[in-house]
């Protein structure tokens, strides 16, 4: 189960898995792989690449600049993450549910298209196709989330849904403006719940990697959490797992999780927490 996160959640993500593969730990072999906004991402990408080699592409890229807190993934144009922190976190903080929350959001954002000029969509599925290996459904079963804008009903993509790989990771990662597929729209996943764990339900082992640590922005009580979700699937008789970030990660994060300079440091650090703690996990995994 991968989470969201942003540009350094998802070279974290890599790094982590690198890191336990380097350790001997390769968990590419899941049964089930469930993909998060940007844990949708890197879900497609070791469906594609391995592991090694996408952690060796992100230390060879050119070093980006530092940014300051600018549009993020699916943003309307020149909304800073704060500005989008913001305006959504008063949409959550006023809905009664998790249901009421995302047709909430799934409004903002319908309004939000309308006063664009519609070319976003085109530019996002390009930038979503080009850090893809391969563009094609995996055989291995890969869920990616999201949800529908229109409605607020959770949705879940499969190679069977008849929707390109491509798209599907577009929308799961659209958190602003939403993502056209046909007439539909589509929302982050991480709306529907956070890591969306409980998609996990009935398979023995479930790992998860949440680059947010586990942390919500809905109430507690909506059980929206990872701490809610693992509880679940122990209750179903699932063993669980987490991978959260530690004190290094963190502070390779910065303050920016959607800032591209921090995809080095970010994914050196999961590296080395994939080293750490490959051993512990070792009896579990395998």
């Amino acid at each position: 189960m991968l989470g969201g996160g942003g540009s350094a959640g998802n070279a974290w993500l890599i790094g982590v898995i690198a890191g336990l593969g380097e350790a001997g730990l390769d968990v590419t072999d899941a049964d089930l792989v469930v993909g998060t906004s940007a844990g949708a991402t890197a879900a497609a990408q070791i469906a594609g690449r391995t592991p090694a080699d996408l952690f060796a592409d992100i230390l060879a890229a050119p070093a980006a600049p530092r940014t300051g807190p600018t549009a993020g993934a699916g943003r309307a144009p020149h909304a800073s993450v704060a500005e989008h922190l913001e305006r959504t976190g008063r949409i959550i903080a006023a809905a009664a549910d998790p249901a009421d929350m995302r047709r909430r959001l799934g409004a903002a954002a319908l309004d939000l298209e309308a006063a664009s000029d519609g070319s976003a969509h085109v530019r996002w599925r390009a930038i979503v196709a080009s850090r893809l290996p391969d563009q094609e459904w995996p055989q291995r079963a890969l869920l990616v989330t999201a949800v529908d804008a229109r409605t607020g009903e959770p949705v879940v993509f499969d190679r069977d849904r008849g929707v390109d790989l491509v798209d599907a990771v577009a929308a799961s990662t659209s958190s602003g403006l939403p993502y056209r597929i046909g007439d539909e729209r589509y929302l982050d996943g991480g709306y529907r719940r956070n890591e969306n764990a409980d998609l996990a339900a009935g398979y023995g082992r479930v790992l998860v990697l949440s680059p947010l640590g586990g942390r919500t922005r809905t109430a507690l009580e909506w059980g929206m959490h990872l701490d809610a979700q693992a509880a679940e699937l122990r209750a179903g008789g699932s063993r669980v797992e987490t991978i959260l970030p530690d004190g290094r990660s963190l502070d390779a994060f910065g303050g920016n999780l959607m800032d591209p300079s921090t995809r080095t440091p970010a994914a050196r650090a999961g590296r080395d927490q994939g080293l750490a703690v490959a051993e512990r996990l070792s009896g579990f995994w395998r």
